[in-house]
């Protein structure tokens, strides 16, 4: 399947790196982790898409599951 000429893996693939680079801008660390997360998933979806590309699927999960660990971690005050 093709949007533009350019394979929907593509596109796929494009999306979870632009999502990743705009959780870079974020100021505020919660916000970083969830868009982070977001990407993280965008490219757990690429790596199957792939074939099942494992090194972009278990490092993202890793990645995910560390967003969660921090996420749901309470802050001590």
């Amino acid at each position: 399947m093709e949007f533009l000429g350019v394979a929907l893996t593509e596109w796929v693939g494009y999306l979870a790196s632009a999502v990743l680079l705009v959780s870079f801008t974020m100021k505020d660390i919660r916000k970083l982790r969830m868009v982070n997360s977001a990407g993280a998933v965008l490219f757990v979806v690429y790596g199957f898409m792939l074939s099942t590309s494992w090194p972009i699927v278990i490092t993202n999960v890793a990645i995910l599951g560390i967003n969660i660990y921090y996420l749901s971690k309470k802050k001590k005050k």
